[in-house]
């Protein structure tokens, strides 16, 4: 059967959530959260979800863009994913061609991918021109019959917990927050987040995200530390993203975060909490082993600079 590269459609969302789930499990992806991607995407991120079809089946993807909030131009991602059963047909090189096609097209110098860390992955970047820049573990903790590590009796003095929830008319301090702990987040593509409308649109809208389990610390009345929670609205839940602001790190607010999340996370019937951090995080990494995180799969960041090799069609992948 010939494997063909088309544009996602509406109708392809099932499919799509279902291909993700077999080859990255430790991702939250809902049907919700690809339509809304899809729809929403900002105009200068050039974004395209492609989809690979053999015999009207989708056995790959791809999510492409344009990393249009970074402060160097021409950086752009893009992360073929192929179902485990039914690679080495050509779609992992179709797809990854016709994204490269794309992002230089509009003006893209480096792309950035994802690989899992086992020996087939990795192996299909090098063989088109990526080299590794860094490694990345995903975590898991079970919720449903692991401890939890309890919350103070009593929190120090001018220390609140609150929920997202709680900003609703005004998530604005929010925003500071994430842009600043964003900003100091390891990574090979620098994120500036400097367009308010653009976080509304895409952090604070997003449908993973539950404001009612995104905790937010508060210290004499300004947002010190928070921890951004998606589920899936079923069983799974992931941290997105847990920061503490420069002026406030060093006192453990982070954890207080991340604790009481969790417990709102139990308590509201979630059985697996993931995560994922940067190999060189250390201390978010000393701090999820701390909750009793455990690595559960790791991937490698590749990169590639278009037009400095051909590519080789009819390989497969």
């Amino acid at each position: 059967m010939n494997v063909t590269v088309r544009d996602f459609r509406p109708d392809d969302a099932e499919a799509v959530v279902r291909l993700r789930r077999a080859c990255v499990p430790f991702l939250i992806t809902t049907e919700e959260a690809v339509l809304f991607d899809v729809a929403t995407a900002n105009p200068a991120k050039k974004y395209r979800l492609l989809v690979a079809e053999e015999a009207g089946e989708i056995i790959g993807t791809a999510h492409v863009g344009i990393a249009y909030d970074s402060s160097d131009p021409g950086q752009a991602s893009v992360t073929p994913q192929v179902h485990p059963e039914r690679r080495g047909r050509g779609a992992g090189s179709l797809i990854l061609r016709t994204a490269e096609e794309h992002l230089a097209a509009h003006g893209a110098t480096s792309v950035y991918a994802w690989a899992l860390d086992e020996p087939s992955s990795i192996a299909f970047a090098e063989r088109r021109g990526y080299r590794p820049t860094r490694l990345a573990h995903f975590q898991r903790l079970d919720l449903a019959g692991g401890a939890l590590p309890g919350l103070p009796a009593e929190l120090p003095a001018g220390v609140v917990l609150r929920t997202a929830a709680e900003y609703a008319a005004d998530p604005r301090p929010l925003f500071e927050a994430d842009a600043e702990v964003t900003s100091d987040e390891p990574s090979d593509i620098s994120t500036g987040l400097d367009d308010y409308d653009d976080w509304l649109n895409h952090t604070w809208n997003h449908p993973c995200l539950d404001r009612g389990l995104t905790t937010v610390v508060e210290v004499d009345g300004q947002v010190a530390a928070f921890t951004l929670a998606h589920t899936d609205g079923a069983t799974r839940y992931l941290t997105a993203m847990t920061g503490t602001r420069r002026a406030f790190r060093g006192r453990g607010l982070a954890k207080l975060a991340k604790t009481d999340s969790l417990h709102r996370a139990r308590t509201a019937g979630y059985l697996d909490a993931y995560t994922a951090n940067d190999g060189a995080n250390g201390p978010m990494l000393a701090v999820n082993r701390w909750f009793g995180y455990e690595i559960c799969g790791s991937e490698i960041r590749h990169v590639r600079t278009l037009g400095r090799r051909p590519h080789r069609p009819g390989e497969p992948a």
